[in-house]
């Protein structure tokens, strides 16, 4: 190495332990850069705009399934109410996991329960007037979770439009940021 003072070039020599400590730091910041990159493909930032949850932020880790009791992410589907009241495409949805593979999910009147615990309540109308269907009963599949919150007006799987939620429109686990 060379380095040039009042014009003049002088050799600079760096010492045994120097080179070392300059390869040791261009290694990690290989190491963290290549971490880094990995991170990014595996985690989003996510705005829920849904007055349903106590959180509006989420940080997501992609490719999880959910724990009963984790936010999930996941991709709402295309059924027309959906698109009429989200757009096309929709936007992700963060609900919580109530019930996941193997839990029981029932209808007694207007309640909904997960392993017969009370979840939430079904309504016939949406606030616009338009008709609801009752979501799906029964053991909930292997891949799928009960999505839901616990707020009177959520759109969750308590109705057929959402539906159980399976893997393949599951985005990943949420860590709520604020």
């Amino acid at each position: 190495m060379t380095i040039v003072i009042d014009n003049k070039a002088r050799p600079v020599r760096l010492s045994f332990r120097a080179k070392m400590a300059a390869i040791g730091g261009l290694c990690v910041l290989a190491v963290a850069g290549q971490s880094l990159s990995h991170w990014s493909r595996t985690h989003a930032f996510m705005i829920n705009e849904s007055g349903s949850l106590p959180n509006w932020a989420f940080l997501v880790s992609a490719g999880q399934f959910p724990h009963r009791g984790d936010y999930v992410i996941f991709n709402p589907g295309r059924d027309p109410m959906v698109l009429k009241y989200f757009g096309s495409p929709p936007p992700a949805f963060a609900k919580i996991a109530y019930g996941v593979p193997g839990d029981v999910v029932e209808h007694v009147g207007r309640d909904v329960l997960v392993n017969g615990h009370k979840v939430a309540r079904l309504k016939p109308f949406t606030l616009k007037g338009d008709p609801l269907a009752a979501g799906p009963t029964g053991r909930i599949p292997d891949g799928c979770v009960y999505a839901g919150s616990g707020h009177k007006d959520g759109f969750d799987s308590r109705y057929a439009e959402i539906g159980f939620v399976c893997r393949d429109r599951i985005a990943g686990v949420g860590s709520p940021v604020l």
